[in-house]
């Protein structure tokens, strides 16, 4: 419990429920949790695309789905959490995790904020994994449709040194008809 300055001007404590603290901080650690195994799932997806063996891809993909959902749930328990800290707070409902870090005494200050500073650096983490596989499911289905078009005899726009588009570029054929 840390002095906080009273409305009269005097010094006071402030008191604060901590079951409701210690349930948000312990919602907060299975959702770090939940994240971090997301980055490794996601990281796992990045490896298979990237490695072309894309028969893992299916369970790996199945892997991250389900721990989406997993974490859906925990959101909501985190909503609820936060909403009961708010209230012993005296903030509104639905508040930021910096909010409730700020209006909370010592020690939960501290642990709030080293709560919000990981979950920030494990959000950056997934977004950055996730752009990468982006990339390589995309290049991924040019090259499949660039495969596709060659073997149907179709051809395809491609590019000149200098970058412009060069239309019905005809394209070497991967398939040998003869047989």
């Amino acid at each position: 419990m840390s002095p906080q300055l009273g409305v009269d001007g005097e010094i006071g404590i402030v008191v604060v429920d901590t079951a409701d603290m210690d349930n948000l901080s312990q919602v907060l650690w299975r959702e770090r949790e939940m994240l971090e195994a997301l980055a490794y799932r996601l990281e796992v997806e990045r490896l298979v695309l990237a490695s072309g063996r894309t028969r893992w891809l299916v369970n790996a993909t199945r892997d991250i789905e389900e721990l989406l959902d997993d974490l859906r749930a925990t959101e909501v328990l985190r909503a609820t959490a936060a909403d009961e800290a708010a209230a012993v707070l005296g903030l509104t409902p639905n508040p930021s995790l910096a909010a409730l870090a700020d209006a909370a005494p010592d020690p939960w200050r501290g642990i709030l904020r080293d709560h919000r500073d990981a979950l920030v650096a494990i959000a950056r983490d997934i977004a950055e994994t996730s752009e990468d596989a982006k990339g390589l499911l995309t290049a991924g289905y040019r090259s499949a449709r660039e495969t596709l078009l060659a073997i149907g005899g179709a051809t395809t726009a491609s590019y000149t040194h200098a970058g412009t588009v060069v239309a019905d570029a005809p394209r070497h054929h991967l398939l040998d008809r003869s047989l």
